[in-house]
């Protein structure tokens, strides 16, 4: 069954800033909202603050200033609530080695109480897609970084998360697997999901993304639809021209 594909705040941050020792802001201010349908690219140089907001908005880095809501719902007073409807696949996934593939799907899927219909399902539909299904029973310790990245994205998908938060998610996938996840993706977003992610592969945020944010130094000063911000030029030079050195 499809979700209502309405345009619906699915990930709003307001004013939200992060500051690390010596009171350095790492992000300064930065207000956004991401809408079902969206994919939402967010790029900046390395530093940007680009990593802090995504792990803010997944609920693992505690921030005092701003707001940041899933679904109407405040990731910090209401952190179970929220991340039911998220999923988080970070630049360097952090899985349990001593398990077999199965094993960490299953483990997965139970913690979202997802049905053994649905988590059997979605699992064969995804491992197959993305030629996993034959190194399911290995341990993951055996895994490559491109292996392991795609269980990740496998275990992301179990529950069918209204937001899909990535980091990076096309480092250490090799071409066809990097075809596959961009279709995933504008599948969840066809059935009323969103998906916020950080790339540094402009030309696939140009392609992919429907509205892209661009950071510098922990401020947001480009954003909105792809075809606005990129203009008469490409993403690639709005980017560089806007995040250069002052």
């Amino acid at each position: 069954m499809q979700r209502q594909t309405t345009k619906k705040d699915i990930l709003v941050i307001r004013n939200f800033s992060k500051s690390y020792q010596k009171g350095k802001k790492a992000v300064n201010d930065l207000s956004l909202s991401v809408q079902a349908g969206d994919i939402y690219g967010f790029i900046g140089h390395n530093g940007a603050g680009k990593t802090t907001t995504i792990r803010a908005v997944a609920g693992i880095l505690e921030f005092r200033e701003g707001e940041i809501l899933i679904c109407g719902h405040s990731i910090q007073k209401e952190p179970i609530l929220c991340k039911s409807e998220i999923a988080y696949i970070p630049d360097n996934p952090d899985l349990y080695e001593y398990l077999t593939g199965i094993q960490y799907l299953t483990y997965i899927g139970d913690i979202f109480q997802v049905s053994a219909a649905q988590k059997e399902a979605r699992i064969r539909k995804y491992s197959d897609l993305l030629e996993l299904t034959e190194h399911l029973g290995d341990l993951i310790s055996s895994y490559s970084h491109g292996m392991k990245q795609k269980l990740a994205i496998i275990s992301a998908l179990i529950h069918d998360p209204r937001l899909l938060i990535l980091d990076e998610p096309f480092v250490g996938l090799d071409p066809q697997a990097s075809y596959h996840l961009k279709s995933i993706m504008k599948e969840l977003c066809d059935k009323g999901s969103a998906i916020f992610f950080s790339t540094h592969v402009l030309e696939v945020a140009e392609k992919l993304c429907n509205k892209i944010a661009i950071i510098k130094n922990g401020r947001l000063i480009a954003s909105g639809p792809t075809e606005e911000v990129r203009g008469s030029s490409s993403l690639e030079e709005v980017f560089l021209e806007v995040a250069k050195d002052e």
